[in-house]
C-alpha cells in the first residue's frame, strides 16, 4: 500500500490547510486593494466588483448580491456616483427601479485590482516548484467546480433543508 507524502496533511488536517490558503488567499485580495491607495473602501469596492460581474443592474439586486440592506447600498452607491465611479440610471419600462452600473472609472479601479492580485498570485506561485504549481491548480480548479458558479460573488443563499425546505 502507497504510503501519503509527508507533506500531505493528517486525516481530519484538510480543512486547517485549506483554511490557511484562505488566509493568505484573503491577504492577496486585500493587498490587491492597496493599489488603489484608499480611492475607495473595501465595502466600495466590494460593489463596484459585484456590478463588474453582474453589468448594469437593479440596486436591489446588488444588495442581494451583497447581502446588504438597500439603504446601505444607496449610500455605498451615492459616494461611488459622487467619485465618478458609479452611474445611476432607471429601467426604461419601471421609472421608479434604480439601476447601477460602473462607469469606465469604475472598470479601472476594479481592472487595476484584477492586475495586482494577478502580479501577487504570480509571485506566490514562482515561489513552488512548476510540479506543485500544476498540482495546486488541479486541486483548487478541482474546489471552484465543487463550490458551483457564483460561490462567493454573491451573499450566500439558504441551504434548503430538504423536501420541506
Amino acid at each position: 500500500m502507497d504510503e501519503p507524502a509527508a507533506t500531505e496533511p493528517a486525516p481530519g488536517g484538510q480543512v486547517a490547510v485549506l483554511q490557511d490558503a484562505t488566509r493568505v488567499l484573503t491577504g492577496v485580495a486585500l493587498r490587491s486593494l492597496d493599489s488603489l491607495r484608499g480611492a475607495v473602501s473595501l465595502a466600495q469596492f466590494r460593489l463596484l466588483a459585484v456590478l463588474a460581474e453582474l453589468g448594469r443592474a437593479r440596486s436591489a439586486q446588488v444588495a442581494r448580491a451583497l447581502g446588504l440592506d438597500a439603504s446601505t447600498v444607496t449610500r455605498l452607491a451615492d459616494r461611488l456616483v459622487a467619485a465618478g465611479h458609479v452611474a445611476r440610471g432607471s429601467d426604461p419600462a419601471h421609472r421608479s427601479v434604480v439601476t447601477l452600473e460602473l462607469t469606465g472609472s469604475g472598470q479601472a479601479l476594479v481592472a487595476a485590482v484584477a492586475a495586482a492580485r494577478e502580479r501577487e498570485l504570480q509571485r506566490l506561485l514562482e515561489a513552488v516548484s512548476p510540479g506543485s504549481q500544476r498540482v495546486i491548480a488541479s486541486a483548487l480548479r478541482e474546489l471552484v467546480q465543487a463550490a458551483g458558479d457564483g460561490y462567493g460573488v454573491a451573499a450566500a443563499r439558504a441551504v434548503p433543508l430538504g423536501p420541506r425546505g
